[in-house]
């Protein structure tokens, strides 16, 4: 490196050097060093016509890996983002980009949304590639769907597609995305999800994903997906079910054909009325019976109330799949849970950013696209040094690929940068979640709120009550 002014420094900066010219051909964030090689560059590269087909600064690739590095560090707004890219092109000495964050948020929103589809796809078939098949139930893959939502920006786009609740004044409340997600219970991998409104039901969001079932997958869910529309439409494909019996299905033990203690072989009939989350077509081609199997499954832990779960299920074979087991497996459906915690708490999931529709669908596909490469690397390790992979800590993979991926950059060589990667996994083995089974974790704060008013009103219709501190809201004893 010339360096005419500090000629001391020479020796010292001469280590720079290929981290200068790997910056020159790729000025693109440090997360790519790390996920390049599990993406096609063609899945990149840019379109013939249409969005991202001029050379801009900010192209195809480089807004993904931009945006991708946006949405695993949470809290880093885009005026960060363009910042990082101001770096590099100074590193680079490849010219000036404009401060502002306008030319960074009209890449984002010309980002191909078939392309993030793809990509999720993609991130999908590399895990069931990675998974070996001594990880099936009884030669089944199972897959769990469950539902939740996230609160989105107060703009009149937002409100217009995904309404606030009807109980909140116009103004004071947030619009609310429901979304209903498909994961694979052997990779932890999120296969699919699909969004709506707070006023579409669950079972409808989940009938536009159920194609991905395929047949001999088992269905794992709770109780709201226990109605017959559902598991006779599943069992017509091929698809078994191990869900929770719906609190107003009747549960007497006394009739049936007896497999077993708690266990029963009953029928049930096709309802008269047509549920509104099936179509007239799929409804007429439904069944007028079901067989289906009762399993009750008593749950006794120290310290805890006992509780009679009643499970329902398409696997009529007692001896094929014992009792004992069906409930052992159901037990794992709170994994669902877990997942969505690593989206949307982890990840801040919870409440996205965008101003208008389209770009959440694109921040919402970002999201998932980012917790399955994650999982990627939590899958290596747990691989390569023969750990559990629900043992390993979803969070510390995040801060761990974080802070490795800016190390990664800078590597000197393909070696360095392989050692890294080796080092990356070994460390995420090594750092394991400890066993706490039973452990009670209430949805419950700790910590209280501070004091202040609820806005009650439009924000400038509301008049501040002077020493609000003292006007706690009283509580019934």
């Amino acid at each position: 490196m010339n360096t005419p002014f500090f000629p001391a420094w020479r020796p010292r900066l001469n280590p720079l050097k290929p981290v200068l010219q790997k910056v020159r051909s790729q000025p693109l964030p440090a997360i790519q060093q790390l996920f390049a090689s599990a993406l096609p560059p063609e899945l990149l590269t840019q379109q013939i016509q249409g969005p991202h087909s001029r050379a801009r600064i900010f192209t195809l690739a480089l807004t993904f890996w931009a945006f991708l590095a946006q949405v695993l560090s949470p809290g880093t707004s885009c005026r960060e983002v363009v910042r990082l890219v101001q770096s590099l092109l100074a590193l680079t000495g490849k010219g000036d980009l404009d401060e502002q964050t306008s030319a960074y948020c009209q890449a984002r929103a010309r980002l191909p949304v078939d392309r993030l589809w793809q990509i999720l796809g993609l991130t999908v078939r590399n895990l069931r590639r990675k998974a070996t098949p001594e990880l099936l139930w009884f030669g089944h893959e199972v897959k769990l769907v469950d539902g939740s939502s996230s609160s989105l920006p107060d703009t009149a786009a937002n409100q217009k597609v995904f309404p606030q609740q009807r109980m909140q004044k116009p103004g004071c409340g947030f619009p609310l995305m429901k979304f209903v997600g498909l994961f694979s219970l052997r990779t932890g991998a999120i296969l699919s999800a699909v969004t709506g409104s707070i006023h579409d039901s669950e079972l409808g969001l989940f009938r536009k994903i159920w194609h991905l079932l395929k047949k001999s997958d088992v269905l794992m869910a709770d109780r709201h997906f226990s109605d017959y529309g559902t598991v006779a439409a599943l069992w017509c494909r091929g698809v078994e079910c191990v869900l929770r019996l719906h609190q107003a299905r009747p549960r007497d033990f006394r009739q049936g054909l007896y497999l077993g203690p708690g266990d029963r072989l009953v029928t049930w009939s096709k309802p008269v009325q047509r549920l509104s989350t099936i179509g007239t077509k799929l409804w007429q081609t439904l069944p007028r019976e079901l067989s289906l199997r009762l399993i009750k499954v008593r749950a006794a832990r120290k310290g805890f109330r006992t509780r009679d779960l009643v499970l329902v299920t398409t696997l009529l074979d007692p001896e094929k799949y014992p009792a004992a087991e069906i409930a052992r497996l159901y037990l794992r459906r709170w994994d669902v849970e877990l997942f969505f915690r690593d989206i949307k708490t982890m990840m801040r999931m919870e409440q996205l950013r965008c101003q208008s529709p389209a770009m959440i669908q694109r921040e919402f596909l970002m999201h998932l696209i980012a917790y399955n490469l994650i999982r990627t690397v939590m899958w290596e390790a747990a691989r390569r040094h023969a750990v559990p992979l629900d043992r390993l800590s979803f969070k510390g993979s995040l801060d761990a690929v974080r802070q490795y991926s800016a190390a990664l950059s800078r590597a000197r060589n393909q070696k360095k940068a392989a050692e890294l990667v080796r080092d990356l996994l070994e460390t995420l083995a090594a750092d394991l979640v400890p066993l706490r089974p039973g452990r009670r974790e209430p949805r419950a704060l700790k910590r209280r709120p501070k004091p202040y008013s609820l806005l009650t009103k439009h924000r400038h219709l509301f008049k501040e009550i002077p020493h609000r501190g003292k006007y706690r809201k009283k509580t019934s004893p």
